[in-house]
């Protein structure tokens, strides 16, 4: 794969759904995503912002125990950290909008 500064998302993203393709690790982000986003909210609610650093905990804590304990694999996090955040917000929305299917997926 090509350095984080000449990839691209298009050149990205197949290799992060091929990463994402267990049922279980897509139930793990789209539960993790959601507490951000609800994290988020409430922030921006209850003017707290430490629910921000809750959110994001929360977000990573579910993503990495699929990555680890469902693929089997490391978190695209480490190397594209950008491209992995813009990845899992498509994804997300995908699931919702029923472009992406919960899994497994073949690839």
């Amino acid at each position: 794969m090509a350095s984080s500064e000449s990839l691209s998302f298009q050149e990205f993203y197949p290799r992060y759904l091929h990463d994402h393709r267990q049922r279980g690790t897509r139930i793990l982000h789209f539960i993790g995503t959601s507490l951000f986003l609800l994290a988020l909210v409430l922030t921006l609610v209850l003017r707290q912002p430490w629910l921000i650093l809750a959110g994001v905990m929360a977000a990573y804590g579910f993503a990495w125990v699929g990555h680890f304990f469902v693929e089997h694999n490391r978190p695209a996090t480490f190397q594209h950290p950008w491209l992995s955040l813009r990845g899992d917000f498509k994804l997300y929305f995908d699931l919702w909008r029923g472009r992406e299917r919960f899994g497994p997926v073949n690839s």
